[in-house]
């Protein structure tokens, strides 16, 4: 897809079987449109907070069988009805992004796996439905997937996130390796700092791995397209823990060589 936003993760690539790509496109402009309400632009946070309810407001016409008030999203009711999508996974998706414009830090890990499981996790198990492989174990794995990714965008991004006052690293985590928010403001890295980055790769990293098998319980094109999204994440993963956490200087981007690692990788998982 084209889009205004650098992607780490294949969005409907080529990999996808073609009738998947506009069910999963629509899934997705739904996803961005919403997620930029809360993140992009100048506008105050009872703005962003209407402007979501807006988005909500479209969900209940849709669940109700009326047309959607804005035309935007017309492709949307259509996907819903035709591929009987659980509408909840989107009013998920929608707290999350309210959650973002009013929630800027998070106490320990278990809040932020709760906003995971809103922000992340609806998107794998809609595309799980696609496909009719909603089962309760693939679900969960679809879950250990999603989180992992989310949790990757937010190592990453810690200096980008700071700039919009969020620090999604846990409050928990920050004392308990010794780091200030002054640190995060300073972009300065310590060998306190590489410890905490460590210790958070890891445990996305153990994540992933539980949610990888998944992919052999997806069909054709599908699988494979997740195979390389995960191996996506682990390859960013590996990139912050060469460079011990330094996000600040050396934020990790995928090129064409880290794009040929992750094809061999997907061929033997």
């Amino acid at each position: 897809m084209s889009v205004d936003h650098y992607e780490n993760f294949p969005v409907a690539s080529v990999l996808l079987p073609k009738r998947l790509r506009r069910p999963i496109e629509a899934i997705y402009r739904f996803a961005r449109g919403a997620d930029d309400i809360a993140d992009e632009g100048e506008a105050g946070d009872a703005e962003r907070l209407q402007a979501l309810a807006v988005y909500g407001a479209e969900l209940e016409r849709i669940e109700r069988g009326q047309r959607p008030a804005d035309p935007a999203f017309n492709e949307l009711a259509e996907v819903i009805g035709e591929w009987h999508l659980p509408l909840q996974l989107f009013r998920d998706l929608l707290a999350a992004f309210a959650q973002d414009v009013v929630k800027k830090r998070y106490t320990d890990e278990a809040e932020l796996l709760d906003y995971c499981r809103r922000s992340a996790n609806p998107v794998g198990r809609l595309l799980v439905h696609l496909v009719d492989r909603a089962g309760n174990e693939n679900l969960q794995r679809s879950d250990c997937i999603c989180t992992a990714l989310q949790l990757i965008n937010f190592w990453q991004d810690i200096a980008i996130d700071w700039e919009k006052d969020r620090v999604y690293l846990p409050q928990t985590d920050l004392a308990r390796f010794g780091i200030d928010e002054a640190q995060i403001a300073e972009r300065r890295w310590s060998a306190g700092w590489a410890a905490l980055l460590d210790y958070q790769t890891d445990r996305t990293r153990r994540l992933l791995l539980e949610g990888a098998p998944l992919v052999h319980q997806l069909p054709g094109r599908m699988g494979w397209e997740i195979r390389l999204t995960v191996q996506g994440g682990l390859r960013i993963l590996e990139k912050i823990r060469r460079v011990r956490g330094d996000v600040f200087r050396h934020r990790p981007l995928l090129g064409a060589s880290d794009w040929l690692v992750m094809s061999g990788r997907s061929l033997f998982m």
